[in-house]
């Protein structure tokens, strides 16, 4: 479904979540969370599907992307309707190993997602994530999504302080997101993955 060639040679393959990679997928964001001291409640880190993330986004209305080196997974990102609101998808999980950030990995996973979302027939995509992480939050207001004032749903973490909201139809959403990311895409690589969500708790 995609492919980054970076510029040391190396090819990176977007790809849909499979069975086979729920034990490298855990062990990716596990230790992002550590890394980033997000390992304890009110994050991704009390989630009971971290262990079996291929059967959770298995589910209707739910779809999950890797980004794979060779047989190395890196991380990936997904998408899953939010308990509560009608029409809405919550962007999910985006983690990605210390080795795949800065390169415009997560600006293509976010562009990816978003198409998808919209072809799903979401008419809103939400997320959450900690006022800290600044240059995450550079890669959504890029991609046009607004900062909201309080959180929307139920999505099970309390922990996070900072919402966002995208229209997936109209000005900013559906076929301008594809335009917009074929457009922009070389800026989140070019500019020191700028762009690329280094560090995100959804």
């Amino acid at each position: 479904m995609g492919v980054i060639i970076l510029s040391e040679g190396l090819v990176i393959k977007l790809r849909p979540l499979h069975p086979s990679d729920d034990i490298a997928l855990a062990k990716v964001i596990r230790s992002a969370l550590v890394e980033f001291g997000a390992n304890r409640p009110g994050f991704a880190w009390q989630d009971p599907e971290l262990d079996a993330m291929s059967k959770t986004y298995d589910a209707s209305g739910c779809l999950y992307f890797v980004a794979v080196e060779g047989t190395n997974l890196l991380g990936g990102a997904g998408i899953g309707p939010l308990r509560g609101v009608e029409g809405t998808c919550e962007l999910q999980k985006m983690y990605l190993a210390p080795s795949a950030r800065g390169k415009g990995v997560g600006w293509r996973l976010m562009g990816s997602l978003l198409e998808q979302a919209h072809v799903m027939g979401y008419r809103w995509i939400y997320l959450e994530t900690l006022s800290g992480m600044v240059a995450a939050q550079q890669l959504y207001r890029a991609w046009g999504f607004l900062q909201m004032e309080h959180p929307l749903g139920q999505t099970g973490h309390g922990g996070c302080d900072c919402w966002f909201l995208k229209s997936l139809h109209g000005a900013g959403g559906g076929g301008t997101t594809r335009l917009t990311h074929r457009k922009q895409e070389s800026r989140g690589q070019d500019q020191g993955g700028i762009h690329d969500p280094d560090h995100w708790f959804p």
